[in-house]
């Protein structure tokens, strides 16, 4: 690709790692200027300014404002809160490639970041810098490498007829970067669980991090992604499972200060002061200056007034249905009318004062608002920019809860339903929500676990499931549904079951895999679009 090969041949000459802010310090740099210079790879703060480059893609509308959470809205679980064609067209499966959706910049930035990780493969090596450093050093470019891959190759590629995404490693010269797609995603899958087999054994612990240092790279973090990696590719040969089995078990197995284990209380895991619970296993980070804009995303479109959150997505009553009576993990995820939460300060009784809601399921997510509840709130812990709302609250890409889920499905499939390792690990999902723990350990009840316990987090995504299970095409040709609030003299009534957006045709051989952003296309001689599109 052109855009990928002008990137090279510069060895990404200016990027500039912006003021982002955030949760530790290593969030807040300065420009680092050329990778290449005759001045630059020469000091221990080189090197550190080159790994402090990696989070500037956090703060990218595209990457973590909305970004692929565009096509996590293909789901059952929630839809388009807002008026906007090409969220509709994403959401019907009829998107073009040259949608105007922000989705369309992760392609650049990931490859950006795939690039930067390439360059500290060339040059650390031989810098003259203790070797603890260049180890963790290269632990995180490794982390990164696959981190961008996985960003894109659940969305782009497949096993056929598409093929997956152009691999670039240190050793790709400027005349190989516009090479044909590898004959199957599955390639990006293996480098993907290389490099963070690799980043895990050069990494630290998150017990060996300092405070300053919370939000980087760390083993368990890279043995979990390495299991979700091995857990998408199982969709096309199931030996990865065992990959998934091993990699979970890393991450189960660590004792002390390392230990990962379930936060005791589900609704008060996704509040600031636990952004760092045991539940933790990596997060992108921001500040009340910038970072991440996902968390008010969901909730009423101008906040009322009071702080302009975005309403882009609310809730379905599917997914509400879902939940089983007593499950605490319900409430606090969804806001239903007569319901109360505070905002900025202010008592909400949704959908009665104000009795006006955007959503048009007339719900929202309630999820991730805590950071919003204090009446000091903005410009303490949430940007006073409402277009930015940028915050201190950790957007969760991985916990511990997810390690349970996959090793169990992956038990599941391989070991066939009830086996009792897998009931043992749902138990303990159960357990938290304050449902019996009578698991059956099949495969109904472990899509139905993360459907419920991971509704509406970043990168775990219930569309991408529904694909890799085989089940999109039959979910999607059922409509889906909310409720309308019915007051009286005031007072909550009661609610109506309204249809909240129709049915769908999912074709399984197109609309597994989004189109590849056609600008990108466009600048490359071997980049083919995926069919259909």
């Amino acid at each position: 690709m052109k855009t990928i090969n002008t990137y090279s041949k510069i060895s990404i000459l200016f990027i500039f790692a912006l003021f982002i802010g955030g949760c530790s310090d290593f969030l807040e740099f300065q420009p680092y200027g050329s990778l290449t210079s005759d001045s630059f790879w020469k000091s221990e703060d080189d090197l550190k300014s080159a790994l402090n480059a990696f989070y500037d893609y956090s703060y990218r509308e595209g990457v973590t404002g909305r970004g692929v959470f565009w096509f996590e809205n293909c789901s059952d679980d929630m839809v388009t809160g807002r008026v906007n064609a090409n969220a509709d067209a994403c959401k019907n499966f009829q998107m073009a490639a040259n949608s105007g959706l922000d989705v369309r910049e992760t392609w650049s930035y990931m490859y950006q970041m795939i690039l930067r990780a390439n360059d500290l493969f060339r040059y650390v090596p031989d810098m003259n810098v203790p070797e603890s450093l260049k180890d963790n050093a290269l632990g995180q470019a490794y982390f990164f490498r696959a981190y961008g891959y996985l960003w894109l190759a659940p969305w782009y590629g497949d096993n056929g007829p598409n093929g997956g995404l152009p691999i670039i490693t240190e050793e790709t010269s400027i005349d190989e970067i516009d090479a044909p797609r590898p004959q199957s995603v599955l390639e990006n899958y293996d480098m993907i669980i290389s490099d963070l087999q690799r980043a895990g054994a050069l990494l630290p612990t998150h017990g060996e991090l300092a405070v300053g240092e919370y939000g980087r790279p760390h083993k368990a973090a890279a043995w979990a992604f390495a299991a979700r990696a091995a857990l998408y590719a199982a969709q096309y040969d199931n030996k990865y499972y065992d990959i998934v089995i091993e990699m979970c078990d890393k991450v189960i197995n660590m004792t002390g200060a390392n230990k990962r284990d379930l936060f005791p209380d589900f609704t008060k895991l996704f509040r600031m002061e636990n952004n760092f619970s045991e539940e933790y296993i990596y997060s992108i980070l921001g500040n009340e200056k910038d970072g991440p804009k996902f968390h008010g995303i969901g909730f009423q479109n101008g906040g009322f007034g009071i702080f302009n959150t975005w309403g882009y997505w609310q809730p379905t009553l599917e997914l509400y249905k879902a939940f089983e009576a007593g499950d605490i993990r319900r409430d606090a995820t969804i806001l239903f009318p007569d319901q109360h939460i505070t905002f900025v300060g202010r008592d909400i009784h949704w959908a009665v004062n104000p009795s006006e809601v955007s959503p048009t399921t007339g719900m929202t997510f309630r999820k991730f608002m805590s950071v919003f509840e204090a009446a000091d709130a903005i410009g303490t812990v949430v940007n006073t920019d409402g277009n930015n709302a940028s915050n201190r609250l950790g957007t969760v890409v991985m916990r511990f809860a997810d390690i349970l889920l996959m090793k169990a499905e992956a038990l599941i499939w391989k070991n066939g339903e009830g086996n009792a390792d897998a009931k043992d690990l749902l138990n303990r999902i159960r357990h938290r929500a304050g449902l019996p723990e009578d698991s059956g350990a099949t495969k109904a009840e472990l899509k139905k676990e993360r459907r419920l316990e991971l509704a509406f987090e970043f990168l775990p995504s219930r569309h991408f499931d529904l694909v890799r299970w085989g089940d999109a095409q039959s979910v999607y040709a059922l409509p889906l549904h909310g409720v309308r609030t019915i007051l009286t003299d005031g007072a909550f009534d009661h609610v109506e079951e309204i249809e909240a957006w129709p049915a769908r045709n999912f074709n399984p051989n197109i609309h597994h895999v989004f189109p590849i952003p056609s600008d990108q296309v466009a600048k490359a001689k071997n980049l083919t679009q995926n069919q259909g599109y």
